[in-house]
C-alpha cells in the first residue's frame, strides 16, 4: 500500500454543475442555451496523418441486459463475459454477453454513495490472467479511493469478490464532481480522471489529486516519467473528468464537465493545464491546453468515451445521444455528429467491443433520468 495523499474534506460548494449532473440527483437542473450542434471546428490535425470520414453511422444491434440498477463502470472479461458496477447498490455484477445472465460476484466493501457518489468506475488488472485483480474507484465515508479485489469465480455467487485492498486515498469527495473514471493505458499505468468536489481552487492545486487526471502504477505510487517528479498528477486544471480513451497511436484523450456553457473533449498531454476554473471550453489563453471539441452542456454533459474507426465515440447524459468525433492526430478533423438523440435516454459509459463494435450503457436510474420500462440497460452497438 502506498503512501497516500491528505483525504480532503467533505464540502459540496453550492453552484452550477454540467450534465443535470449538478445538485443531488433529482434536483433541478440548471439551464443553459440548447443548441443542436457542437462547437467545434474542422482542423488540419497531426501532418502525414489521414482524417477519419466526416460521416459515421451507428446501428444498435441488440440489448445485451436491462433491469440494472445505476450502472456506472463496465469492464469486458478476456474469457467473456461483462463486469457492471451499480453506483448505489455498491455491488459488481458479471453479465453474459451472450445469454443476458446475471451473476453478482458481490459487495464492495466500504462504497458510501450519495449524490454523484459511490461505485463508479472499475477496471482490470493488466495482469489479469495471472493475479484475477478488479481494480475499483469508489466513494467511501471520508474521500474518493482506488482500491483492488481478487474475483475468484468458482466462490458462490455474491462471494466472489476479495476484500478491498485501498492502493490510492485522499482524492476530494463532495455531493457532485467525483470524477471516477479509471483505465489501464497502453503503457501498463492505471490513469484515474478526478473531479474538483465543487471545491473550484483544487483544479489548479497541483498538490490536490482533485480535479486531475492521474498516473499510477497498478500498486498506487506515482507512474515513473510523470511530468511533476514524485507526483501522481499527470495533467490538472479540470472540472469533473469522466471519460478516458487511446487512439490507435496511444495518444490518450478525456471528457470533461463544463459549467454552464461549454463541455469538452480534450487531448491530453502529460503536464498541461487545462484551464479550469479560469477557462470553460476554448479559452485562447497559451497558459492553458483548449479543448479539440466542445459542446453546449445541455447537448453533452459528457461521460465515457471510446475510440473506434478512427473517431472518439462519446456518451451523453443531460444529451441523451452518442457523439462521434472524427479525429486526424490530436484533432476534431470535422464537427461532431449525434446518434441515438432520445432514443434511450441518458448514455453513461462506452467502452470498446472489438473492431466496429462498441457496448453502451444508458443511465436513467441515476436521479437525474426517467426510467422506461427495461432500464437501465447494456447495448450492443455497431459503429462505422
Amino acid at each position: 500500500m502506498t503512501a497516500v495523499l491528505a483525504a480532503a474534506a467533505l464540502l459540496w460548494t453550492a453552484g452550477c454543475s454540467s450534465g443535470g449532473e449538478a445538485g443531488p440527483p433529482g434536483g433541478p437542473d440548471r439551464t443553459a442555451p440548447s443548441r443542436t450542434t457542437a462547437g467545434a471546428s474542422p482542423s488540419e490535425g497531426a501532418a502525414g496523418e489521414s482524417a477519419a470520414p466526416a460521416k459515421g453511422s451507428v446501428k444498435v444491434l441488440r440489448t445485451v441486459a436491462q433491469g440494472l440498477n445505476t450502472p456506472w463502470g463496465l469492464a469486458p472479461l478476456p474469457d467473456g463475459g461483462l463486469l457492471v458496477a451499480s453506483r448505489d447498490q455498491g455491488t459488481i455484477t458479471r453479465v453474459d454477453e451472450k445469454t443476458g445472465r446475471e451473476t453478482e460476484l458481490g459487495k464492495v466493501s466500504g462504497v458510501s454513495p450519495a449524490g454523484e457518489g459511490g461505485l463508479l468506475g472499475i477496471a482490470l488488472s493488466p495482469d489479469y490472467a495471472s493475479d484475477h485483480m478488479i481494480y475499483a474507484y469508489f466513494t467511501s465515508v471520508s474521500d474518493n479511493r482506488v482500491v483492488r479485489m481478487l474475483y475468484d469465480g468458482k466462490k458462490p455467487a455474491g462471494e466472489q469478490l476479495g476484500a478491498p485492498d485501498t492502493i490510492f486515498k485522499g482524492i476530494p469527495k463532495g455531493i457532485i464532481h467525483n470524477g471516477g473514471r479509471i483505465a489501464f493505458g497502453p503503457d501498463g499505468m492505471l490513469y484515474a480522471g478526478t473531479g474538483e468536489s465543487g471545491r473550484r481552487g483544487l483544479a489548479q492545486d497541483r498538490k490536490s489529486p482533485g480535479g486531475k487526471i492521474l498516473r499510477l502504477t497498478p500498486d498506487g505510487g506515482p507512474a515513473p516519467g510523470n511530468p511533476f517528479p514524485g507526483s501522481p498528477v499527470y495533467s490538472y486544471g479540470h472540472r469533473n473528468v469522466q471519460g478516458l480513451a487511446w487512439d490507435d497511436k496511444q495518444r490518450l484523450f478525456a471528457s470533461e464537465f463544463g459549467q454552464d456553457t461549454w463541455d469538452e473533449l480534450n487531448a491530453i498531454r502529460p503536464g498541461d493545464n487545462y484551464g479550469w476554473p479560469d477557462a470553460e471550453g476554448r479559452s485562447g489563453n497559451p497558459k492553458y491546453h483548449d479543448p479539440i471539441a466542445q459542446w453546449h452542456t445541455d447537448d453533452a454533459s459528457p461521460s465515457g468515451i471510446a475510440y473506434a474507426g478512427g473517431a472518439i465515440w462519446m456518451a451523453g447524459l443531460k444529451g441523451q445521444r452518442l457523439w462521434r468525433i472524427p479525429l486526424r492526430g490530436t484533432q476534431a478533423s470535422a464537427a461532431p455528429q449525434a446518434f441515438l438523440t432520445g432514443a434511450y435516454g441518458r448514455l453513461r459509459t462506452v467502452v470498446s467491443a472489438g473492431g466496429d463494435r462498441l457496448w453502451l450503457t444508458t443511465s436513467n436510474t441515476d436521479g437525474r433520468g426517467t426510467p422506461r420500462q427495461g432500464d437501465d440497460r447494456i447495448l450492443e452497438v455497431r459503429v462505422q
